[in-house]
């Protein structure tokens, strides 16, 4: 069972994490969330990396310490499309499924009912008084409701980069991979998809102090 504070005591927002488990949990450890904290994952928890099964296990942990809301990544849609229709498989795997495939024995079947759920319950968006929380991208013309699913889970910032919402708040986001390392904060718009799976890192956010953490895929904390 989630907690579920009325006024949290931190909002930490968590970057793509694509398999990585050392550097989640690296990552964790140095956030420390409390019962009352808030926590927001932007999704692509899965592929690319060597171990989606442990880290979807370690959000599951966290969803029973705190109160957490996780993003759904457009590597979580593809593999609940493929479930679904066999038909896109191919899709998926080609896209990094392949490895997490692997690391479930090689079967579709072996995918255990709680990882499928936790994805299941997986949120569009994520809207706070000051932020608002997406995996891809936004619209900045239209209201949280009326997002197209192609611009929350699949459009990069380098195909269009929004304006500032027209709620005034704050957006943070992911999917598109800062190959450099460097967090992309324009103000009106954070993105914290660092590219942890490439040589790059995982980035946690705490979100009301600008404060980040980040760890590489070994989960050792940046210099």
């Amino acid at each position: 069972m989630q907690n579920e504070p009325h006024e949290p005591q931190r909002i930490l927002a968590i970057g793509d994490i694509h398999g990585c488990l050392p550097a989640l949990d690296a990552l964790l450890e140095s956030l420390n969330p409390q019962p009352r904290d808030l926590v927001i994952t932007l999704g692509d928890y899965i592929d690319r990396g060597p171990n989606s099964p442990g880290v979807l296990d370690r959000l599951i942990e966290l969803e029973r310490h705190c109160h957490m809301e996780p993003l759904l990544g457009n590597h979580e849609l593809m593999l609940l499309s493929a479930l679904e229709e066999p038909s896109q498989l191919e899709m998926w795997l080609q896209a990094g499924g392949y490895e997490t495939l692997e690391s479930y024995g090689g079967l579709p079947q072996n995918i255990p009912q709680k990882h499928v759920d936790l994805l299941e319950r997986c949120r569009r968006f994520v809207e706070t008084p000051d932020h608002l929380f997406f995996h891809a991208n936004y619209n900045d013309r239209a209201p949280l409701e009326r997002q197209s699913p192609h611009t929350l889970f699949w459009e990069h910032l380098h195909i269009r980069l929004p304006k500032p919402h027209m709620s005034g708040k704050t957006a943070v986001v992911g999917h598109t991979p800062q190959r450099d390392g460097n967090v992309l904060d324009l103000g009106h718009l954070i993105c914290i998809d660092t590219y942890c799976y490439g040589g790059g890192y995982l980035t946690g956010l705490d979100v009301t102090r600008g404060e980040y953490w980040q760890f590489d895929a070994e989960g050792h904390p940046r210099d």
